[in-house]
Protein backbone atom coordinates (compact mmCIF):
# COMPACT_ATOMS: atom_id res chain seq x y z
CA UNK A 1 0.00 0.00 0.00
CA UNK A 2 1.13 3.61 -0.56
CA UNK A 3 2.45 5.34 2.59
CA UNK A 4 -0.64 7.56 2.66
CA UNK A 5 -2.94 4.54 2.99
CA UNK A 6 -1.08 1.83 4.90
CA UNK A 7 -1.84 3.36 8.33
CA UNK A 8 -5.28 4.72 7.48
CA UNK A 9 -7.68 2.74 9.69
CA UNK A 10 -10.70 4.53 8.19
CA UNK A 11 -9.74 3.19 4.75
CA UNK A 12 -9.19 -0.30 6.17
CA UNK A 13 -12.62 -0.24 7.80
CA UNK A 14 -14.16 -0.20 4.31
CA UNK A 15 -12.50 -3.54 3.45
CA UNK A 16 -15.10 -6.23 4.06
CA UNK A 17 -12.80 -9.26 3.99
CA UNK A 18 -9.16 -10.17 3.57
CA UNK A 19 -8.16 -13.53 2.09
CA UNK A 20 -4.44 -14.24 2.60
CA UNK A 21 -2.52 -15.65 -0.32
CA UNK A 22 -1.41 -18.73 1.62
CA UNK A 23 -5.04 -19.87 1.78
CA UNK A 24 -5.28 -20.00 -2.01
CA UNK A 25 -3.72 -23.12 -3.56
CA UNK A 26 -1.53 -22.80 -6.62
CA UNK A 27 -3.08 -23.99 -9.86
CA UNK A 28 -2.00 -27.53 -10.70
CA UNK A 29 -3.34 -30.53 -12.59
CA UNK A 30 -5.09 -32.01 -9.57
CA UNK A 31 -7.42 -28.99 -9.44
CA UNK A 32 -8.60 -29.47 -13.04
CA UNK A 33 -11.76 -31.45 -13.74
CA UNK A 34 -12.40 -34.02 -16.45
CA UNK A 35 -16.15 -33.26 -16.35
CA UNK A 36 -18.17 -30.55 -18.07
CA UNK A 37 -17.51 -26.93 -17.08
CA UNK A 38 -18.89 -23.47 -17.77
CA UNK A 39 -17.24 -20.92 -20.03
CA UNK A 40 -15.81 -18.16 -17.84
CA UNK A 41 -17.72 -15.31 -19.49
CA UNK A 42 -21.02 -17.19 -19.09
CA UNK A 43 -20.25 -17.97 -15.44
CA UNK A 44 -19.27 -14.36 -14.73
CA UNK A 45 -22.55 -13.17 -16.28
CA UNK A 46 -24.46 -15.58 -14.01
CA UNK A 47 -22.71 -14.13 -10.97
CA UNK A 48 -23.40 -10.60 -12.19
CA UNK A 49 -27.11 -11.39 -12.38
CA UNK A 50 -27.27 -12.56 -8.75
CA UNK A 51 -25.43 -9.47 -7.46
CA UNK A 52 -28.78 -7.70 -7.20
CA UNK A 53 -30.06 -10.43 -4.88
CA UNK A 54 -29.33 -10.79 -1.15
CA UNK A 55 -29.20 -13.77 1.18
CA UNK A 56 -28.89 -11.72 4.39
CA UNK A 57 -32.49 -12.59 5.30
CA UNK A 58 -31.32 -16.19 5.83
CA UNK A 59 -29.47 -15.00 8.97
CA UNK A 60 -32.48 -13.37 10.60
CA UNK A 61 -33.57 -15.28 13.70
CA UNK A 62 -30.89 -17.93 13.11
CA UNK A 63 -27.56 -16.17 13.75
CA UNK A 64 -26.84 -13.53 16.40
CA UNK A 65 -23.52 -11.69 16.34
CA UNK A 66 -21.48 -10.93 19.48
CA UNK A 67 -20.92 -7.50 20.97
CA UNK A 68 -17.39 -7.13 19.53
CA UNK A 69 -18.75 -6.52 16.02
CA UNK A 70 -19.32 -2.87 15.14
CA UNK A 71 -21.86 -1.67 12.60
CA UNK A 72 -19.29 -1.84 9.79
CA UNK A 73 -18.17 -5.29 10.95
CA UNK A 74 -21.75 -6.57 10.86
CA UNK A 75 -22.32 -5.08 7.40
CA UNK A 76 -19.08 -6.63 6.12
CA UNK A 77 -19.88 -10.08 7.53
CA UNK A 78 -23.44 -9.94 6.19
CA UNK A 79 -22.25 -9.15 2.66
CA UNK A 80 -19.61 -11.89 2.68
CA UNK A 81 -22.11 -14.44 3.99
CA UNK A 82 -24.61 -13.37 1.35
CA UNK A 83 -22.03 -13.85 -1.40
CA UNK A 84 -20.97 -17.28 -0.17
CA UNK A 85 -24.55 -18.50 0.12
CA UNK A 86 -25.34 -17.27 -3.41
CA UNK A 87 -22.53 -19.49 -4.68
CA UNK A 88 -23.89 -22.49 -2.76
CA UNK A 89 -27.57 -21.71 -3.38
CA UNK A 90 -27.88 -19.71 -6.62
CA UNK A 91 -31.62 -20.33 -6.66
CA UNK A 92 -34.26 -19.90 -3.99
CA UNK A 93 -34.54 -22.59 -1.36
CA UNK A 94 -34.02 -23.53 2.26
CA UNK A 95 -30.43 -23.13 3.47
CA UNK A 96 -29.14 -25.77 5.88
CA UNK A 97 -27.85 -24.64 9.30
CA UNK A 98 -24.43 -26.19 8.72
CA UNK A 99 -24.01 -24.17 5.50
CA UNK A 100 -25.09 -20.96 7.24
CA UNK A 101 -22.57 -21.56 10.04
CA UNK A 102 -19.83 -22.42 7.52
CA UNK A 103 -20.39 -19.12 5.72
CA UNK A 104 -20.56 -17.12 8.97
CA UNK A 105 -17.25 -18.52 10.24
CA UNK A 106 -15.44 -17.79 6.96
CA UNK A 107 -16.89 -14.27 6.81
CA UNK A 108 -15.93 -13.51 10.42
CA UNK A 109 -12.42 -14.88 9.99
CA UNK A 110 -11.88 -12.81 6.83
CA UNK A 111 -13.23 -9.64 8.49
CA UNK A 112 -11.26 -10.22 11.67
CA UNK A 113 -8.01 -10.09 9.69
CA UNK A 114 -8.91 -6.52 8.78
CA UNK A 115 -9.62 -5.71 12.45
CA UNK A 116 -6.36 -7.25 13.60
CA UNK A 117 -4.46 -4.98 11.21
CA UNK A 118 -6.38 -1.99 12.55
CA UNK A 119 -5.53 -3.13 16.08
CA UNK A 120 -1.81 -3.02 15.28
CA UNK A 121 -2.19 0.64 14.31
CA UNK A 122 -4.73 1.84 16.87
CA UNK A 123 -4.77 -0.62 19.77
CA UNK A 124 -6.98 1.54 21.98
CA UNK A 125 -9.75 2.02 19.42
CA UNK A 126 -9.74 -1.52 18.00
CA UNK A 127 -8.71 -3.55 21.05
CA UNK A 128 -11.72 -5.90 21.07
CA UNK A 129 -11.36 -8.29 18.14
CA UNK A 130 -13.01 -11.29 19.79
CA UNK A 131 -15.63 -11.96 17.10
CA UNK A 132 -18.38 -14.38 18.14
CA UNK A 133 -21.81 -15.59 17.12
CA UNK A 134 -24.70 -17.66 18.45
CA UNK A 135 -26.71 -20.09 16.31
CA UNK A 136 -30.37 -19.89 17.40
CA UNK A 137 -31.87 -18.27 20.49
CA UNK A 138 -30.67 -21.05 22.81
CA UNK A 139 -27.30 -21.72 21.19
CA UNK A 140 -23.78 -21.51 22.59
CA UNK A 141 -21.64 -18.44 21.91
CA UNK A 142 -18.79 -19.47 19.61
CA UNK A 143 -15.66 -17.40 19.01
CA UNK A 144 -13.91 -17.17 15.66
CA UNK A 145 -10.13 -16.78 15.51
CA UNK A 146 -7.69 -16.58 12.63
CA UNK A 147 -5.42 -19.63 12.26
CA UNK A 148 -2.25 -17.55 11.98
CA UNK A 149 -2.94 -15.91 15.37
CA UNK A 150 -4.00 -19.07 17.18
CA UNK A 151 -1.86 -21.94 18.38
CA UNK A 152 -3.34 -25.08 19.91
CA UNK A 153 -0.57 -25.35 22.50
CA UNK A 154 -0.24 -21.74 23.62
CA UNK A 155 -2.34 -19.21 25.52
CA UNK A 156 -3.93 -16.86 23.03
CA UNK A 157 -6.15 -13.86 23.47
CA UNK A 158 -9.31 -15.62 22.31
CA UNK A 159 -11.76 -17.25 24.73
CA UNK A 160 -11.65 -21.04 24.85
CA UNK A 161 -14.65 -23.30 24.33
CA UNK A 162 -17.05 -23.63 27.30
CA UNK A 163 -15.56 -26.03 29.85
CA UNK A 164 -11.93 -25.25 28.96
CA UNK A 165 -9.64 -23.35 31.35
CA UNK A 166 -5.93 -22.53 31.50
CA UNK A 167 -4.34 -23.01 34.92
CA UNK A 168 -0.97 -23.28 36.65
CA UNK A 169 -0.21 -25.80 39.37
CA UNK A 170 1.96 -24.36 42.18
CA UNK A 171 3.89 -27.63 42.24
CA UNK A 172 5.15 -29.31 45.39
CA UNK A 173 8.17 -30.73 47.14
CA UNK A 174 9.34 -32.83 44.20
CA UNK A 175 7.68 -30.95 41.34
CA UNK A 176 8.03 -27.53 39.75
CA UNK A 177 5.02 -25.36 38.85
CA UNK A 178 3.56 -26.07 35.42
CA UNK A 179 0.96 -24.97 32.88
CA UNK A 180 -2.15 -27.09 32.28
CA UNK A 181 -5.37 -26.89 30.34
CA UNK A 182 -8.48 -28.49 31.78
CA UNK A 183 -11.04 -29.60 29.20
CA UNK A 184 -14.50 -30.70 30.31
CA UNK A 185 -17.45 -31.80 28.21
CA UNK A 186 -21.00 -32.09 29.52
CA UNK A 187 -23.82 -34.35 28.36
CA UNK A 188 -26.86 -36.29 29.52
CA UNK A 189 -26.40 -38.73 32.37
CA UNK A 190 -24.73 -38.38 35.75
CA UNK A 191 -21.32 -38.55 37.37
CA UNK A 192 -17.83 -37.54 36.28
CA UNK A 193 -15.24 -39.44 34.25
CA UNK A 194 -11.55 -38.51 33.86
CA UNK A 195 -10.06 -39.63 30.54
CA UNK A 196 -6.38 -39.49 31.56
CA UNK A 197 -4.83 -42.95 31.93
CA UNK A 198 -3.55 -43.31 34.56
CA UNK A 199 -5.30 -40.52 36.45
CA UNK A 200 -2.80 -38.47 38.50
CA UNK A 201 -3.86 -38.92 42.17
CA UNK A 202 -3.39 -35.21 42.95
CA UNK A 203 -5.65 -34.19 40.06
CA UNK A 204 -8.24 -36.78 41.06
CA UNK A 205 -8.31 -35.20 44.52
CA UNK A 206 -8.75 -31.66 43.14
CA UNK A 207 -11.43 -32.90 40.77
CA UNK A 208 -13.28 -34.49 43.68
CA UNK A 209 -13.20 -31.26 45.66
CA UNK A 210 -14.47 -29.29 42.65
CA UNK A 211 -17.25 -31.78 41.92
CA UNK A 212 -18.55 -31.76 45.50
CA UNK A 213 -18.45 -27.96 45.64
CA UNK A 214 -20.42 -27.80 42.39
CA UNK A 215 -23.10 -30.06 43.88
CA UNK A 216 -23.20 -28.19 47.21
CA UNK A 217 -23.23 -24.68 45.69
CA UNK A 218 -25.06 -25.30 42.43
CA UNK A 219 -27.64 -22.55 43.07
CA UNK A 220 -24.89 -19.94 43.51
CA UNK A 221 -22.81 -21.15 40.58
CA UNK A 222 -25.15 -22.45 37.87
CA UNK A 223 -28.61 -21.33 38.99
CA UNK A 224 -31.46 -23.71 38.22
CA UNK A 225 -29.28 -26.26 36.40
CA UNK A 226 -28.86 -29.46 38.42
CA UNK A 227 -25.32 -30.83 37.90
CA UNK A 228 -26.37 -34.22 39.27
CA UNK A 229 -28.42 -34.77 36.12
CA UNK A 230 -25.45 -34.21 33.82
CA UNK A 231 -22.42 -36.36 33.02
CA UNK A 232 -19.03 -34.65 32.87
CA UNK A 233 -16.01 -35.92 30.96
CA UNK A 234 -12.68 -34.35 31.95
CA UNK A 235 -9.19 -34.36 30.50
CA UNK A 236 -6.04 -32.75 31.90
CA UNK A 237 -3.44 -31.59 29.38
CA UNK A 238 0.05 -30.78 30.66
CA UNK A 239 2.35 -28.39 28.79
CA UNK A 240 5.44 -28.61 31.03
CA UNK A 241 7.42 -31.25 32.91
CA UNK A 242 4.89 -31.04 35.73
CA UNK A 243 2.32 -33.83 35.30
CA UNK A 244 0.57 -34.30 38.67
CA UNK A 245 -2.12 -31.62 38.28
CA UNK A 246 -1.91 -30.76 41.97
CA UNK A 247 -3.92 -27.91 43.54
CA UNK A 248 -6.12 -27.20 40.52
CA UNK A 249 -9.47 -27.26 42.33
CA UNK A 250 -10.67 -23.74 41.53
CA UNK A 251 -9.83 -23.95 37.83
CA UNK A 252 -11.59 -27.33 37.69
CA UNK A 253 -14.68 -25.91 39.39
CA UNK A 254 -14.80 -23.01 36.91
CA UNK A 255 -14.42 -25.48 34.02
CA UNK A 256 -17.29 -27.62 35.32
CA UNK A 257 -19.51 -24.58 35.80
CA UNK A 258 -18.82 -23.04 32.40
CA UNK A 259 -19.39 -26.40 30.68
CA UNK A 260 -22.82 -26.53 32.31
CA UNK A 261 -23.62 -22.87 31.62
CA UNK A 262 -22.30 -23.05 28.01
CA UNK A 263 -20.19 -19.96 28.72
CA UNK A 264 -16.54 -19.28 27.87
CA UNK A 265 -13.89 -17.88 30.18
CA UNK A 266 -12.05 -14.73 29.16
CA UNK A 267 -9.28 -15.07 26.60
CA UNK A 268 -5.69 -15.14 27.86
CA UNK A 269 -6.79 -15.95 31.45
CA UNK A 270 -5.03 -18.31 33.87
CA UNK A 271 -6.90 -19.39 37.01
CA UNK A 272 -4.92 -20.45 40.08
CA UNK A 273 -5.93 -21.85 43.47
CA UNK A 274 -7.23 -24.87 45.34
CA UNK A 275 -10.64 -25.19 46.99
CA UNK A 276 -11.18 -27.69 49.79
CA UNK A 277 -14.22 -29.84 50.53
CA UNK A 278 -15.78 -27.17 52.75
CA UNK A 279 -15.48 -24.45 50.11
CA UNK A 280 -12.54 -22.58 51.65
CA UNK A 281 -9.72 -21.34 49.43
CA UNK A 282 -6.29 -22.70 50.30
CA UNK A 283 -3.30 -20.29 50.29
CA UNK A 284 -0.82 -20.38 47.39
CA UNK A 285 2.78 -20.63 48.60
CA UNK A 286 4.53 -19.23 45.49
CA UNK A 287 2.32 -16.60 43.77
CA UNK A 288 5.30 -14.62 42.47
CA UNK A 289 6.67 -17.66 40.62
CA UNK A 290 3.23 -18.40 39.20
CA UNK A 291 2.85 -14.80 37.96
CA UNK A 292 6.24 -15.04 36.24
CA UNK A 293 5.18 -18.31 34.56
CA UNK A 294 1.94 -16.69 33.42
CA UNK A 295 3.89 -13.89 31.72
CA UNK A 296 6.30 -16.39 30.17
CA UNK A 297 3.39 -18.41 28.73
CA UNK A 298 1.76 -15.36 27.17
CA UNK A 299 -1.19 -14.90 29.53
CA UNK A 300 -2.77 -11.46 29.69
CA UNK A 301 -4.72 -12.01 32.94
CA UNK A 302 -4.17 -13.98 36.14
CA UNK A 303 -6.94 -14.80 38.62
CA UNK A 304 -5.64 -15.71 42.10
CA UNK A 305 -6.93 -16.03 45.68
CA UNK A 306 -7.04 -12.69 47.49
CA UNK A 307 -4.63 -14.13 50.08
CA UNK A 308 -1.86 -13.80 47.46
CA UNK A 309 -2.14 -10.00 47.39
CA UNK A 310 0.50 -9.25 50.03
CA UNK A 311 3.01 -11.79 48.74
CA UNK A 312 2.89 -10.25 45.26
CA UNK A 313 4.61 -7.14 46.60
CA UNK A 314 7.82 -8.97 45.66
CA UNK A 315 6.81 -9.19 41.99
CA UNK A 316 9.12 -7.05 39.85
CA UNK A 317 7.79 -3.88 38.24
CA UNK A 318 8.54 -5.29 34.78
CA UNK A 319 6.46 -8.42 35.40
CA UNK A 320 3.64 -6.48 37.08
CA UNK A 321 3.12 -4.38 33.96
CA UNK A 322 2.86 -7.41 31.65
CA UNK A 323 -0.06 -9.23 33.28
CA UNK A 324 -3.35 -8.07 34.79
CA UNK A 325 -3.64 -9.77 38.21
CA UNK A 326 -7.13 -10.04 39.72
CA UNK A 327 -8.22 -11.63 42.97
CA UNK A 328 -11.20 -13.67 44.09
CA UNK A 329 -12.61 -14.36 47.55
CA UNK A 330 -14.72 -17.46 46.92
CA UNK A 331 -15.94 -19.79 44.17
CA UNK A 332 -18.79 -17.56 42.98
CA UNK A 333 -16.51 -14.53 42.82
CA UNK A 334 -13.94 -16.50 40.79
CA UNK A 335 -16.57 -17.75 38.34
CA UNK A 336 -18.06 -14.31 37.72
CA UNK A 337 -14.64 -12.73 37.16
CA UNK A 338 -13.52 -15.57 34.88
CA UNK A 339 -16.43 -15.65 32.44
CA UNK A 340 -16.74 -13.51 29.32
CA UNK A 341 -19.04 -10.59 30.02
Amino acid sequence: MPPEMKDDTAFMDRIHAFLPGWDVPKINRTLLTDHFGLVSDFLSECWSQVRNQSRVSVLQGRVFFGGALSGRDTNAVNKTVSGLLKVLYPGEGEVADEDVEWAVRIAMEARRRVKEQQKRIGAAEFRNTHFSYVMGTDGVEKFVSTPELHSENSIGGDPLEPGQVWTVSPGGVDEHPGLYRIEINEGPGSGLKILNKPVPPEFRESMGYAEQNLYARSIQLVGDKDPRHHEFTAQLRAFDASKSGAKLGMATLVALSTALLKKSVRGGLIIVGEINLGGSIEPVHNPVTIAEIAVEKGASSLLMPVSCRRQLIDLSDDMATKVDIQFYSDAKDALLKAMVE
